[in-house]
């Protein structure tokens, strides 16, 4: 992600927010239906060995630094799961799959979706999936029980969570909550949530 220049990744942020892509010219403002998920993948710094005293080269962490910075914080607020991925082993490799395989996972997903879809079809039919929903209805629909409620509250103090920030939280926790298929969002759902988020940049 890095690797793309820094003008193409904030013309992301306004899509990512409304869903809608707004194109100005000089004569009319032209509008698309810009609804998406994006994955991205990055690594630590531009050599890739941060974490490889014997590989990692001699600027090591403030390379670091430089490289994840070349993306905005308001660009990684929009993105609501942020995974550090270890490097694999050869002895990973030889591991058995996991128990959990790909189609019952899949499973899983197309459940908390029906989920949703019937949730929100009683409300308004527009929207389908919990990422959609905002203000008054997502704070129905994803209130927490008061240890979550509790959490919530004092980890947004903590790490600095911005409103967007906050209701991002909440969406994937109700998320989460789907995927067990429990009706109520619990402290569980919010401190997985919560783990989610990148607290800070290197250094």
């Amino acid at each position: 992600m890095p690797e793309f220049a820094r003008p193409t990744l904030e013309a992301l942020r306004q899509p990512m927010e409304t869903g809608r892509a707004v194109v100005a010219r000089v004569n009319a403002h032209v509008t698309y239906p810009a609804r998406f998920q994006m994955i991205a993948a990055m690594n630590p710094c531009r050599c890739g060995h941060l974490d490889d005293a014997e590989l990692a080269c001699s600027r090591a962490p403030k390379c670091a630094r430089d490289y994840q910075t070349k993306i905005s914080g308001p660009l990684f607020d929009r993105i609501d799961l942020h995974i550090d991925v270890a490097a694999v082993s050869a002895a990973d490799l030889s591991l058995p799959p996991p128990a959990e395989g790909s189609a019952q996972v899949a499973e899983r997903v197309a459940t908390a979706r029906a989920i949703q879809s019937a949730r929100y079809a009683e409300t308004d039919p527009r929207i389908r999936t919990n990422t959609e929903a905002d203000g008054a209805l997502l704070e129905k629909v994803a209130t927490p029980d008061e240890p979550g409620r509790k959490l919530l509250t004092e980890a947004a103090d903590r790490m600095k969570l911005s409103a967007r920030g906050y209701h991002r939280v909440l969406r994937v926790a109700r998320t989460l909550a789907d995927l067990a298929g429990e009706e109520q969002v619990r402290r569980i759902h919010i401190a997985e949530a919560l783990s989610y988020r990148r607290i800070a940049p290197v250094g």
